[in-house]
């Protein structure tokens, strides 16, 4: 890269499967572009996930646009190093402009009307229009009184996470029942650690219902095209994704079934050594029952709607297993007395846009303000938002339809025909 270039008619921020989907759209469309990636392809995969990570989306469905799955095993399911393998073979293929650790650190209005300008490591970049790829769910979050646990504990966040052999001896408490959370402890408990799991209300997919694999049906179903909209009016907000095992269900019960042990929200430190937790296992219980019921029930609706032959329910073991829970609840723990010596928070992630220097694109707390992935300002765009749209948006599905949605919208502001933005929200 040199520091003088022609204005391109388009940057990219960020090489993963939402930033070179993108790309392959541009790219497809005839339009000058360059993809800027702080580090590798698919650095979030390569350094924010655990050695025995898999993907939650079956192989038939993991791939980039225009590719089709043709191996053997469509049910199976992508490890980590098997993903970022797959991004570097479609960015190599339909070779995408991508200009590895080359991080930007700064995006501004350029001097020409219309023109935008992006400080990065390696000189300056000028373009019409800018795609921020970058995700919006790689900072991990921790409540404001993780500070106060006492000093001798490791604390680490879930994308910090690699294997338990690289955690200290002894107990390890979890915190937080979502996707990594869930898929962490099972993780711990297999490697032979004890441990004790904060849970959340957070919903459940099973795997595979009634012959096929579950997201085969919410695909099928439309269940992932409800709208954002209708999902905040549904729940008050957007709520967690619902946990799914990569290789079978992942239940509260089935994880209490393998000895760890459930404790409900953790909800502070007490007397400055106490950690201290609410009585609320047995609701977060319901609550993920309940979503996995529902669910179902959804996809039992479609299939008598579009008549479609398919074999009945059969009971899930991971749903049918009764919990093991401790008796009295556990509203107390004294990390020394129970061995706990690390703490993995699993508590969300927000997304990093410090280097933004734009009105109107962030909200109060630095997140995307966007609708369809277009924002106020016209040319700056944002891809892969997680629930950004729609259920589907945030998953690999989703940049299929995204990419070229969001290529043509650049392609129709060069021409004066793009669509006028509407006021935008920020995710809840």
């Amino acid at each position: 890269m040199t520091n003088k270039v022609d204005v391109l008619d388009a940057v990219v921020v960020g090489a993963g499967w939402a930033g070179l989907g993108v790309s392959h759209a541009l790219k497809q469309r005839g339009l000058s572009h360059q993809v800027l990636e702080r580090g590798r392809v698919g650095e979030t995969w390569r350094t924010q996930r655990w050695d025995a990570f898999r993907m939650n989306t079956p192989n038939v469905q993991t791939v980039m646009p225009g590719d089709s799955y043709d191996g053997t095993d469509p049910d199976g399911v992508l490890t980590r190093d098997a993903f970022v393998a797959l991004l570097e073979d479609f960015a190599e293929r339909n070779r995408l402009p991508v200009e590895r650790d080359c991080p930007v650190t700064e995006l501004t209005a350029g001097p020409e009307n219309g023109v935008y300008q992006l400080t990065t490591s390696r000189g300056m970049l000028a373009a019409r229009n800018v795609v921020v790829a970058s995700g919006n769910l790689n900072i991990p979050r921790r409540p404001p009184w993780a500070a106060a646990l006492p000093p001798g504990l490791q604390q680490i966040d879930a994308s910090g996470y690699r294997s338990a052999a690289d955690l200290k001896k002894g107990a390890v408490l979890v915190v937080g029942s979502g996707q990594s959370g869930c898929q962490i402890a099972e993780d711990l408990a297999e490697a032979g650690r004890t441990v004790f799991l904060s849970t959340s209300r957070t919903g459940r997919l099973p795997r595979r219902y009634r012959g096929r694999d579950i997201m085969i049906w919410l695909v099928q179903s439309g269940f992932l095209d409800v709208r954002r909209e209708q999902i905040i009016q549904m729940a008050g907000r957007i709520p967690a994704r619902g946990v799914l095992g990569s290789t079978c269900t992942i239940s509260l019960q089935s994880l209490s079934a393998q000895g760890i042990v459930l404790l409900g929200r953790m909800t502070g430190v007490e007397k400055g050594l106490q950690l201290a937790f609410a009585d609320d296992v047995e609701d977060h219980l319901r609550f993920a029952d309940d979503a996995s019921a529902n669910v179902k029930r959804q996809i039992d609706e479609f299939i008598a709607r579009a008549e479609l032959d398919a074999p009945a329910a059969e009971p899930d073991p991971a749903e049918i297993v009764a919990p093991s829970l401790p008796n009295p609840p556990i509203r107390t723990l004294d990390p020394a007395a129970s061995g706990i010596t690390t703490v993995i928070w699993c508590a969300g992630f927000r997304g990093d846009f410090g280097w933004m220097r734009l009105p109107g694109v962030l909200d109060a707390e630095g997140q995307p303000l966007q609708e369809d992935g277009v924002t106020v300002l016209p040319g700056i765009y944002f891809a892969g938002v997680d629930f950004g749209s729609t259920r589907k948006s945030g998953i690999i599905l989703a940049i299929a339809e995204e990419a070229p949605r969001l290529a043509e919208h650049i392609i129709g502001r060069s021409t004066g025909a793009g669509r006028a933005m509407p006021a935008v929200r920020s995710l809840p």
